[in-house]
């Protein structure tokens, strides 16, 4: 009797076939991404070098490589900072040289409003822990978020985040604009 040959599998195919389902797998499979701030920056300002805003309308806060926290030369605290910052940006009518100078302007649907001159200066060191820069971030958002939800709700009797006229949004960001200035990061004390 004659041996019988056995049936080879035909594997022409099974690169393709692979390769198929790898562009299907890729396709289909969704990747966690890591999501960061979510905060809209300005566009650039072009203006000279030279521009100088007065110290009594610059709030400084200062974060070490320790996550300590220090507020116009002062030892802050995380817990008190959005209320610290809400203060500050508050409009004080009369001038009061304590705060930052306040200028009337008329909005439209809001009417003349006394608005703060004054900026948050952000200064955090390289040293200074993910965890601190973001709970620092999420403070001085809360401090405008409240100040906005203030007088939208007295303006508006809603509140900002659910204000759906683009006219009342643009009147309160206006009227309440979030000025933070964040320097670059540096090694302090390493020379």
């Amino acid at each position: 009797m004659a041996k019988r040959a056995s049936p080879e599998i035909n594997a022409g195919s099974m690169a393709d076939i692979a390769f198929l389902l790898l562009i299907f797998f890729l396709v289909t499979t969704t990747m966690d991404v890591d999501t960061g701030i979510t905060r809209r920056l300005p566009p650039p300002v072009e203006t000279p070098d030279d521009i100088k805003i007065k110290e009594r309308n610059v709030m400084n806060v200062l974060v070490n490589k320790d996550d300590r926290l220090l507020v116009n030369g002062r030892i802050g605290d995380i817990k008190t900072l959005k209320d610290e910052a809400k203060r500050f940006m508050t409009p004080v009518v009369p001038d009061n040289p304590n705060y930052p100078e306040a200028e009337m302007k008329t909005i439209d649907l809001i009417g003349p409003i006394y608005t703060s001159k004054g900026v948050i200066s952000l200064k955090n060191d390289r040293g200074t822990s993910y965890n601190m820069y973001i709970q620092v971030q999420n403070e001085l958002a809360r401090a405008f978020n409240e100040l906005k939800d203030e007088l939208s709700m007295e303006k508006f009797g809603v509140r900002f985040a659910n204000l759906v006229n683009e006219n009342q949004i643009k009147a309160i960001n206006d009227a309440i604009p979030i000025r933070v200035s964040e320097a670059e990061p540096e090694s302090i004390g390493e020379q």
